[in-house]
């Protein structure tokens, strides 16, 4: 199982959010290049970058800098925030970006996923399915669709989706421990390699993880507050 590094860009800034709150933020580092090098270091096979301003206007914001992280970077990098066409996504891709990262569009604009899958590769993109309440979310999670995350999960593997990403908003930020039974349930009946995300806060939440048949872990808070160290985590479910 891989345990992926998140970098979170607000303001060419590192940051984490509690919850989505784009008011509940906390700048942990002013140099995104060397923070993104340090995971590297530390283990890290994949990097999971998210453009926070990018999710609220739609569009790349960070380009400029999340390019300079792949150019510098050896490991593979996966980008989310804002990819809502195809032209996003050929941009990101063209940019040396592993895989896009779409949320919104899946809802929105389905047949925008099913385009970059064809154009691409399915390996190419990880749909990621933000939910609250059971019901995913949309814009920056600012907005609650009336689609629930099977239902989603179901659609895009109709479209050539192979990888799903899937936060439960609710832990996101607050270290209380991943969403096993959702994540389980995700991995069994969609057959998608799935991506877990939010509320891991100890490695024993990560190997936790191992049971429900996930790809991977996205780890963001827990990193940045030392709860976990990343070479240890990579090691224990190595």
């Amino acid at each position: 199982m891989e345990v992926i590094p998140a970098i979170d860009l607000k303001d060419g800034r590192c940051v984490r959010l509690f919850q989505g709150d784009f008011a509940q933020k906390t700048v942990f580092s002013d140099d995104p290049l060397a923070m993104a090098k340090s995971w590297q270091d530390q283990g890290g096979h994949r990097l999971h970058l998210v453009d926070l301003d990018g999710a609220i206007q739609g569009k790349p914001v960070h380009l400029k800098v999340i390019t300079s992280i792949v150019r510098e970077l050896d490991i593979p990098v996966q980008v989310g925030g804002g990819i809502r066409d195809l032209a996003t996504a050929d941009t990101w891709l063209n940019a040396g970006v592993d895989r896009v990262v779409i949320g919104t569009a899946a809802v929105s604009n389905p047949d925008m996923v099913s385009e970059v899958c064809q154009k691409h590769g399915s390996e190419r993109v990880v749909v990621s399915v933000d939910a609250k309440d059971g019901l995913v979310a949309l814009r920056g999670w600012r907005e609650t669709s009336s689609v629930t995350v099977l239902e989603l999960a179901n659609q895009m593997v109709d479209l050539g989706v192979v990888r799903l990403l899937y936060t439960d908003i609710s832990r996101d930020g607050a270290l209380t421990g991943p969403d096993l039974a959702t994540n389980a349930r995700l991995a069994e009946e969609t057959g998608l390699a799935v991506q877990a995300s939010g509320g891991v806060a100890s490695v024993e939440h990560i190997k936790g993880l191992l049971p429900t048949g996930v790809e991977g872990v996205i780890v963001g808070m827990a990193l940045y507050t030392g709860t976990v160290n990343l070479a240890e985590a990579v090691a224990a479910v190595a």
